[in-house]
């Protein structure tokens, strides 16, 4: 998603493949759109996909990625062809109803523009239960290495807020997408820093006033976070150590 309607535009934020989302202008070949957490951005008429009826993914047999990517195939066969598509972390699927193979391994699925392809089914699940704060601490060290991308918000590629924001919807939180607007946002209260406790926002920047960076607490002065600090990507740092321990400037704690 970018700020303007071309690609020399700044990234704002990323709208994952399954994802509805509200139209709310077009211009040239391009969409300004809507995501479900309120962020607009523009892109490319060629990425969306105009439903007839309900919105995809959201009633029937749906499956979501389970792992940190999965291939969908137009054929129960990893051998014969290329993948149709690689998709990330959490994406939503249609599936069809009792379309296990007779081994028990793949899935049908039927995509938003109606195509049917297959997935394994090791790689999806039907379980959206929310995770508990050790389950999404868990789940977050599973993203230990994947690279910094600005505007980024699945694990082909996160920015720290995208990161916390998917950390959240794990938990069943739907908050904001920027740093400085999860810092204020009312789903959150604040917390002293010595009262910290795992699944407790972190947030960091010059004051109060410009938070850049977020993170979340795992415990025993740690916390897991996206950044470009030294080595750019999803790591667990010390919030003792510098530069953390200066910059931090707000502590959350989610309400629910």
């Amino acid at each position: 998603m970018y700020r303007k309607p071309t690609q020399t535009s700044e990234v704002v934020s990323q709208a994952i493949y399954g994802s509805n989302v509200i139209r709310i202008a077009g211009k040239w070949h391009w969409v300004h759109i809507r995501t479900d957490d309120g962020y607009t951005g523009w892109v490319q008429s060629s990425a969306l996909y105009k439903l007839k009826g309900q919105p995809y993914g959201t009633s029937g047999d749906i499956v979501r990625v389970s792992d940190l990517s999965a291939n969908l195939y137009r054929e129960p066969d990893v051998t014969k062809h290329a993948p149709l598509l690689t998709l990330p972390w959490q994406s939503r699927l249609e599936a069809l109803p009792d379309q296990v193979d007779e081994h028990n391994r793949w899935r049908k699925v039927r995509l938003p523009d109606g195509q049917l392809a297959f997935v394994q089914l090791g790689d999806v699940s039907s379980d959206f239960t929310p995770l508990t704060i050790d389950q999404t601490i868990a789940a977050a060290k599973k993203f230990l290495g994947v690279t910094y991308t600005w505007g980024g918000s699945s694990d082909f590629g996160f920015d720290c807020s995208g990161f916390t924001q998917m950390l959240m919807r794990l938990r069943g939180i739907v908050m904001p997408r920027d740093a400085d607007l999860q810092a204020a946002w009312d789903g959150v209260v604040p917390v002293e820093r010595k009262d910290l406790q795992p699944g407790d926002l972190l947030f960091f920047g010059d004051g109060p006033e410009h938070i850049t960076h977020t993170g979340m607490y795992i415990g025993n002065g740690e916390f897991i976070h996206d950044t470009t600090h030294e080595h750019p990507g999803v790591q667990i740092s010390v919030l003792d150590d510098q530069p953390w321990t200066k910059l931090l400037v707000a502590c959350r704690r989610p309400k629910s």
